[in-house]
């Protein structure tokens, strides 16, 4: 018997549907149906991918939904009619149904959502052609009339519904679900009317999930989606019946009774035969002035271009770059490409027409000349040897990828005006679905089933970041150790296992804007990004709309470019000086000055101290050296940095297996560092067109074994016909192989590397302003300022509050004409920065605005007296008055104290003037600020501001501590096991870390056992970190646990939603009385935490570090029973931190034992540095080798045997 199941939900049911696309598509096969249908919650998240896969694997797809119908109109919200949304599930038929589907799903997000997606009788009348309507579960609008009685009202209903769609299009639908007590009820009701009514019956199973066994873990799915734990009561739940992926027979069985509802599966499958056209490109048209012919017009584009960029008339332009032009517009207008550089040329050159901030370009579109020419990109791919076949293959007809960054704060404004030229009706954003990966499954289940938190913390960090948690049950011996020993394990990994990879929840993609032909809803259904967020965004993800063929444009926001945008703004400002960044001169000593000695802070991609200390090793001269270290600096290349550092000192000379290899390779000394070197080598060497060549170039970098196969023996032939001998060949290819996996796109890293020498030429010329500029792009991330602050420090620039005369609305460079709005002289060095008005908290935008109009309209403030009689503005009040005073903002004007202790005689005085000007009574003074008003205000005594108390205001006020930190007072008395915030990175896997700071927040939360638990948020000199107290530690010490209060902590790190914090096990108070020797056996006490990895740092009374292997056994301690864990053996001689192994060793070590210790460590090959620690005698040695390992257990274990 054939049987289709039409009522069915996959993952894209958000956190209600666990099953995804694929388990669908292969169990519809096991059980030998022909067609499947997929009718997600009010959404089509999923329909191109079900539609591909289906068609993939001989399916037939029937593409659906089921929706929330209004009882009234959908533009009507309230909770009561929310309450009593209808569900219905449509199916298209059809073309016709497919876009009546989309244009309903995205009426029912776009007008009728509340709570839900709701369309409702009206546009249902509207867009019905096409669908078949089905009755759906007990929420449906026939099932609640039967089960309220409602017999007569059910059955004109099912007649008018009938008659909507048409006879034959619409359906009752019967389940078998015999623990819902009003399911039999309603089946028996709808097979009554069925056959009073001619209305013909159809049977499904409103799958969920795709086994009977899953029941549980859908539940748990259930739980998140509702915030509740598994064993409350009092919440939604599916568990007692059975929404499986139910087999044929069984559903013969449950409706055997009926066998016209299974026969009219296949009818309604017969019904519906949708074909989506894929892979047709559909560009938005681009209208050309004066009705030219498109391919004329770029032409004519690209030569005035030619004329700008070289700056030569046509005819003096050099033969060889025309010749790449009229290349490369023969392959975009042969591949059908044309409007689409107009489209992005036009979009780019307005927004550099509007003074926005463009990156010179991004991935392999600066291979393109034609790009270069429309003003596109700003890098010339002839001067730096770029690949315009790396870009666009002629040879394999797929859509270009220009994607562009703009000034962060400006991108919006960019796309605005791709809304107004396409309308907006024609240009979304795109959806992107965040997915369960394994450690957030896990932890998420374990919160699910209640589990202490430190117990599915700790399982979760023992699965290796992108492993799947079935890989890592089966290669991590604590984890498999505890699956197979512990129950409470064992059903946290087996329901994570099962919502491992499904879809969570949804958010909009980063950069992704499509931009359509016709209007939207002719393509996709549409939604609100979230019920904060009005932008619309398409329900297809990236790769269906590409497949649709849809233009997809990404305009990313490059904070980088905002700094940019804001140090060019800067400086016109302080000193009228107008800088062109896209002119600036590529051979700057200082720049290049700047980049020899590391101080990178706040240049794009030079950032990492890793690159800091190698590019004081490289001391870059030029501009290539620049592009090799954005290309080198990644995971993989890394390792040649020390070739190509080498090779740029003169230490290495490069050797080249054919002299035909040192051309291309000359400029890298040796080392294949690009693609496009290896595209350029088989070119060379084995004749290979580009085209050819980047099919290699993929084949190598994806590792596509059998194309890797047909590749090197067409490359090997190749060269034996250019006179190579093929041993040769092979040498070559296997020297090349390595390089084009790893290998970076040249056009990508020249572009960041020319965005990166902006920045630095932009800090090595004007420090202050970049600085400035720097602050203002990060100042909502606290952690960062404080990190850019000590870099001003650094570089002899003060950081100060703000000021009355002297700040401006965001981060303010102070010159000698600040106060009076006057340019300075570009000779002048300003080593000022101050905080800006808008940055003190209840300082409103209008205020701050209304300050410093006045000021710069009728010069500075001169006092108080001065300040009351000129700003008399309702925002000018109690509390703004306040926060200027306490963040330093008046201290010109007196002492915070004395200020703050007259305040009711401020407040009363600036009364006084409001009140004058209102009644017009005021004299001269109105419109002569230079003359004082009659009464000068005059303060009385009051007490001075206290150190701590300034300290704090600012804290509260700004942020964070800008004339001094409470905890520098104890520096003196730490020693080095006390980590700072910033060096906590490099420590997860410890034991345990000492951290010391300040008690900035505190948020108390109850657990579910009715204990309080903390969230503490510590600050120190350089960043900050959040701390959790759990109730046996609170209960300890809960009076140390106070804003303000100094402390020291000990415990464990976790990285839970890639976010550092400390799990507290220990903590003391620092006060005055606090010595060296309190802190010393605070620090040497730290006690080993449950289930760490790695090793401890422990301080030694002496202020020095020393290191501890793991216990080879230790528990987890938490309220519940926990697990005995038995960690992995690991040597006494092992220690590995930082990236870096060090192995302890006595300096008359055997040859032979050193001789196998170095046979392992070069079989155990990968990243992390090795170095020897020698003892001698007491004295340590530390030596660093050339070995680079992967450090696992295996290597621990060879190396045990070995030291036995």
């Amino acid at each position: 018997m054939k049987f289709t199941h039409l009522h069915v939900h996959s993952h894209y049911s958000l956190l209600d549907g666990l099953t995804k696309i694929d388990e669908l598509i292969q169990k519809a096969k096991d059980q030998g149906s022909t067609s499947l249908a997929l009718t997600d919650h009010g959404v089509m998240y999923g329909a191109i991918e079900f539609y591909q896969k289906c068609k993939k694997a001989g399916l037939k797809p029937i593409i659906g939904v089921e929706t929330y119908l209004a009882p009234g109109s959908r533009l009507e919200k309230s909770v009561k009619d929310d309450e009593k949304n209808y569900h219905l599930v449509l199916l298209a038929k059809n073309k016709i149904g497919f876009k009546n589907l989309i244009k309903l799903t995205s009426i029912a997000h776009l007008e009728g959502f509340y709570y839900k997606p709701r369309i409702d009788w009206e546009i249902l009348n509207k867009y019905k052609d096409g669908l078949v309507a089905l009755t759906a579960c007990l929420a449906g609008e026939i099932p609640r009339l039967v089960m309220a009685g409602k017999l007569d009202k059910a059955k004109k209903r099912i007649l008018e519904y009938n008659e909507l769609f048409g006879p034959g299009n619409f359906y009752l639908e019967l389940q078998s679900h015999p623990n819902l007590p009003d399911q039999q009820k309603v089946n028996q009701a709808l097979i009554a009317l069925s056959r009073e009514l001619n209305i013909p019956l159809v049977a499904t199973n409103d799958i969920h999930y795709l086994n009977k066994d899953d029941d549980e873990s859908q539940d748990v799915l259930l739980c998140l989606q509702t915030k509740k734990k598994k064993e409350d009561r009092d919440r939604l739940t599916m568990l007692g019946g059975d929404y499986s992926f139910r087999p044929v027979k069984e559903m013969a069985e449950a409706f055997k009774d009926t066998p016209e509802a299974l026969a009219n599966t296949e009818r309604i499958a017969e019904q519906c035969n949708l074909e989506i056209e894929l892979g047709k490109i559909q560009l938005p048209c681009f209208t050309v002035p004066g009705g030219q012919e498109i391919e004329a017009y770029l032409t004519n584009l690209c030569r005035q271009g030619l004329i700008f960029r070289f700056g030569k008339n046509y005819d003096q332009i050099e033969p060889k770059i025309k010749e790449r032009m009229d290349y490369e517009l023969g392959v975009i207008n042969k591949m059908g490409w044309t409007s689409y550089f107009l489209i992005v040329a036009d979009f780019v050159n307005w927004a550099k027409q509007n003074k926005i901030v463009v990156g010179p370009g991004r991935g392999s579109a600066a291979g393109s000349l034609v790009s270069y020419l429309l003003n596109i990109t700003n890098i010339d791919p002839l001067k730096y040897d770029l690949l315009f076949e790396r870009f666009l293959n002629p040879d394999r007809i797929s859509m270009p990828d220009i994607d562009m960054d703009f000034a962060d704060v400006r991108r919006d404004e960019v796309i605005r005006y791709v809304e107004a030229k396409y309308g907006k009706d024609h240009v979304a954003q795109i959806i992107t679905f965040g997915t369960m990966a394994a450690r957030a499954a896990v932890r998420d289940v374990g919160r699910v089933l209640n589990y202490p938190y430190e117990l599915c913390d700790k399982l979760a960090k023992m699965i290796p970041i992108f492993s799947k948690i079935s890989q890592a049950v089966d290669e991590v011996s604590e984890l498999r150790e505890l699956y197979r020993n512990d129950e409470a394990v064992r059903r946290v990994i087996d329901y994570a296992k099962k919502l491992e990879g499904v879809a969570r929840h949804a958010s909009t993609h980063a950069c992704a804007v499509i931009i359509t032909k016709d209007a939207l809803t002719e393509y996709v259904p549409l939604q609100y990004a979230s019920s904060s967020d009005r932008t619309i965004v398409s329900q297809f993800s990236m790769h269906p709309v590409e497949d649709l063929g849809l233009l997809k444009m990404d305009f990313l926001g490059l904070k980088n470019l905002t700094i940019i945008e804001s140090a060019i703004k800067i400086i016109k400002n302080t000193r009228g000086l107008i800088i062109d960044i896209d002119k600036i001169p590529q051979d700057d000593s200082l720049a290049y000055k700047l980049f020899q000695s590391g101080e990178t802070t706040g240049v794009f991609q030079f950032e990492s101290s890793g690159m800091k200390r190698y590019l004081r090793e490289l001391k870059p001269t030029e501009f290539e050296d620049i592009i090799a270290m954005v290309a080198l600096y990644r995971p993989g290349p890394m390792e040649w940095i020390p070739d190509y550092i080498n090779g740029k000192q003169g230490r290495k000379k490069p050797k080249y297996l054919h002299s035909k290899l040192e051309p291309i390779l000359s400029k890298t000394y040796g080392v294949a560092i690009y693609q496009e070197q290896v595209m350029q080598i088989v070119r060379d060497l084995a004749g290979f067109t580009m085209a050819e060549a980047d099919v290699l170039r993929k084949a190598m970098g994806k590792k596509i074994a059998k194309l890797l196969a047909e590749q090197k023996e067409k490359f090997i032939d190749g060269c034996v016909k250019n006179g190579i001998a093929s041993q040769q060949a092979e040498k070559i290819f296997a020297f090349i192989e390595p390089f084009a996996g790893y290998g970076f796109n040249r056009s990508h890293a020249a572009c960041y590397a020319l965005i990166g020498y902006q920045t630095a030429y932009l800090k090595a010329r004007w420090p202050t302003e970049f600085m400035a500029a720097l602050l203002t792009a990060d100042q909502e991330n606290t952690d960062r300022i404080a990190i850019e602050i000590d870099e001003c420090r650094h570089m002899g620039i003060e950081v100060m509050p703000p000021d009355i005369n002297q700040s401006y609305e965001s981060f303010t460079v102070v010159t000698s004409g600040t106060e009076k709005n006057l340019t300075v002289s570009q000779d002048e060095v300003p080593k000022t920065i101050r905080f800006g008005l808008k940055a003190i908290k209840n300082i409103g935008d209008h205020i701050a605005e209304e300050i410093i109009k006045e000021r710069k309209q009728n010069g500075p403030y001169e006092n108080i007296t001065d300040l009351l009689g000129r700003i008399c503005d309702k925002d000018l009040n109690k509390k703004s008055l306040e926060s200027l005073i306490k963040s330093g903002g008046l201290d010109n004007f007196g002492e915070r104290g004395q200020l703050l202790g007259n305040m009711e005689n401020i407040l009363e005085f600036n009364h006084e003037v409001a009140k004058a000007k209102n009644n017009n009574q005021a004299s001269l003074f109105m419109d002569t600020p230079s003359l004082n008003f009659k009464r000068q205000l005059k303060l009385a005594p009051a007490p001075a501001a206290t150190r701590a108390e300034k300290l704090a205001w600012e804290k509260d006020l700004l942020g964070l501590y800008i004339s001094d930190h409470p905890f520098s007072d104890y520096q003196s008395i730490l020693n080095s096991a006390v980590l700072k915030a910033t060096e906590l990175a490099g420590h997860l896997n410890d034991y345990q870390v000492t951290l010391g700071g300040v008690i900035t927040k505190i948020k108390k939360i109850m657990t579910r056992s009715a204990e309080p638990m903390l969230f503490v948020r510590l600050e120190d000199l350089t960043g900050s970190l959040e701390i959790l107290v759990f109730p046996s530690l609170l209960k300890e010490n809960n009076l140390i646990w106070q804003e303000g209060k100094v402390v020291l902590c000990q415990g464990k790190l976790s990285d839970k939603d890639q976010e550092l914090k400390l799990l507290c096990n220990k903590i003391i108070e620092l006060t005055s009385l606090t010595t060296v020797e309190i802190v010393n056996k605070f620090v040497a006490t730290a006690k080993p935490s449950a289930l760490g990895s790695g090793f401890r740092t422990n301080g030694g009374g002496d202020g020095t570090n020393k290191f501890y292997p793991r216990a080879a056994k230790s528990t987890i301690s938490s309220a519940k029973s926990a697990p005995v864990v038995a960690a992995r053996p690991a040597s006494q001689c092992l220690i590995y931190r930082d990236d870096k192994l060090f192995i302890s060793l006595e300096s008359s070590v055997k040859p032979e034992i050193l001789s196998k210790i170095k046979e392992v460590l070069t079989k155990n090959g990968g990243d992390k540095k090795v170095f020897f620690r020698l003892n001698s005698g007491g004295a340590i040695n530390l030596v660093e080798t050339d070995f680079k390992i992967n450090y696992g257990q295996g290597l621990i274990e060879e190396i045990d045997k070995i030291l036995k």
